[in-house]
């Protein structure tokens, strides 16, 4: 096989290596170079042949790249169409579908697994207070197994009866369920099997049904060997500086961990999907799923940890939490808030996709390298977008109660006192500050800030809590507001902290 280096220039030569950008919002269209940047410089010094990245805003594919080659055979260049594994990116369809189910009455999330999958009784951690392993557990990588990325991702083409046969003999366990998240693609192969128990139909005739066909992911799937060759990306590895194909593995039991095939052009319809579950509303249901059972994966309620982006240095000045939810990953992060980010490493694939429910966006990159993990690129183009005021967060409606409150908190400072606010207090608030007290505190503020501009808006946290800033000539005012849990809606809490120029 011909080197790397030969290999790029060959490329390179069929095919500039900036590719083609498709339905690009202008916006977006105004960044091309340097996202462009990002993504050759990456994909240079990670020697992957091939990938393709897509960004999804307002509800739809608003910007692709494509870049390389699916085939450095036949040097086919890798398009929006081309179809590549995501590998672990199918645990959210996976964690979907449990939940679906769920609102269907089908299961329950804190049912023992065994009552599913009789294969497993008896499964429990040699200690004599060891829980049943429950499907919750399996969502959250919470069981007890042991981690099992290179094991896992070479058992997808095991055969139905061989998995039977692996779950009768048992499994060890590396602690008591519940103790602590630990990745297994074994958890998610038996929610795999959860999911064919209960719909008495194989795995991945539920998800093509009730998920990909609503979703019009016509081109994607699981049985991979049926794709058309020359729409495949073929997957390769990078050993002894040189690529190697990886062999292609079929459809087989442990596809509900990772056997997904999808096009940029079908992964899109996905995203945007599971964006338009933000905010809550009224609107009627019109997705496979409900909004709220949607939502219920962003929560990531086991074993946080301390979090540091995948771009480039780490950012390490914004650290934040994450934990599993389900299917996903869930970081808490300073800038972006919630945020739902998943890897997909596969032997000659390497995915990565990141929501941005306050966003709105969601961005994503699918190569044919294994393990090739390109986050970094991901987030650095996110943080891009970011900077360039191209994406940012949506704004929460002023609720009437909240806005009336606001008044009353401008006019207290106008006035100095709490008088405005008579009789809509809730009955904390004069205990934990006399009027009087309110006046002196009130008056000594405000000989410190000087004069201020107290028309800015509120900026509501949720329909009963928000903050202000107001400029003022010697510093600025930041102010919050919270209601009180009562009808009728009272205050419980209001503060002016004054902020004098650095």
């Amino acid at each position: 096989m011909r080197t790397a280096t030969g290999l790029f220039a060959a490329m390179l030569a069929l095919q500039p290596f900036s590719a083609q950008a498709q339905q690009v919002q202008p916006d977006i269209a105004a960044l091309d170079p340097q996202i462009d940047g990002i993504l050759t410089k990456w994909m240079a010094s990670n020697h992957v042949p091939g990938l393709v990245f897509g960004i999804v805003k307002d509800g739809r594919l608003a910007y692709v790249k494509s870049e390389g080659v699916q085939d450095i055979v036949q040097k086919r260049p890798v398009t929006p169409d081309t179809l590549f594994r995501i590998a672990s990116m199918t645990k959210a369809f996976t964690a979907l579908s449990i939940l679906k189910l769920r609102d269907e009455g089908r299961l329950g999330l804190d049912d023992p697994v065994d009552r599913y999958v009789p294969e497993l009784r008896g499964w429990t951690y040699p200690t004599s207070d060891s829980p049943r392993i429950t499907i919750r557990d399996l969502l959250t990588h919470t069981a007890g197994f042991v981690t099992d990325d290179p094991w896992g991702d070479r058992q997808t083409p095991l055969s139905q009866t061989a998995f039977t046969a692996l779950l009768r003999a048992g499994v060890p366990f590396t602690r008591a369920p519940e103790q602590r998240h630990e990745y297994s693609n074994l958890g998610y192969a038996i929610l795999g099997r959860v999911i064919a128990n209960v719909t008495k139909a194989p795995y991945r005739n539920y998800v093509e049904q009730r998920l990909l066909t609503p979703l019009g992911m016509t081109a994607s799937g699981f049985d991979v060997l049926a794709h058309p060759r020359d729409k495949r990306a073929i997957g390769y590895r990078w050993e002894n500086e040189a690529w190697v194909q990886e062999p292609t593995m079929k459809d087989g039991a442990f596809n509900s961990m990772g056997g997904l095939e999808v096009s940029a052009t079908d992964y899109a319809k996905w995203l945007g999907f599971l964006l338009s579950a933000w905010p809550a509303r009224n609107d009627p249901e019109t997705g496979p799923a409900r909004r709220a059972t949607v939502r219920r994966m962003a929560q990531g309620l086991n074993f946080a940890a301390v979090f540091h982006r995948y771009a480039t240095g780490g950012d390490k000045q914004c650290p934040g939490t994450v934990s599993y939810g389900m299917g996903w990953r869930v970081i808490g992060d300073c800038d972006y808030g919630t945020v739902l980010a998943h890897g997909g490493g596969f032997p000659g694939y390497g995915s990565h996709v990141m929501v941005l429910p306050e966003y709105g966006v969601a961005f994503f990159a699918l190569t044919n390298r294994t393990y090739s993990g390109p986050s970094q690129p991901v987030w650095d183009i996110a943080a891009l977008l970011r900077e360039k005021g191209v994406i940012a967060k949506r704004t929460e409606p002023v609720s009437p109660e909240l806005a009336s409150f606001y008044t009353s908190a401008q006019a207290v400072w106008a006035a100095g006192t709490v008088d405005p606010l008579q009789g809509r207090v809730s009955m904390n608030f004069p205990m934990d500050r006399t009027a009087a007290n309110w006046a002196k505190v009130l008056a000594e503020t405000k000989a410190r800030s000087g004069p201020c501009e107290i028309a800015a808006p509120v900026q509501p946290d949720g329909a009963m809590s928000g903050t202000f800033t107001w400029p003022c000539a010697n510093g600025k005012i930041t102010g919050t507001l919270i209601l009180a849990p009562t009808r009728p809606i009272t205050l419980q809490s209001l503060k002016y902290a004054f902020e004098p120029k650095d």
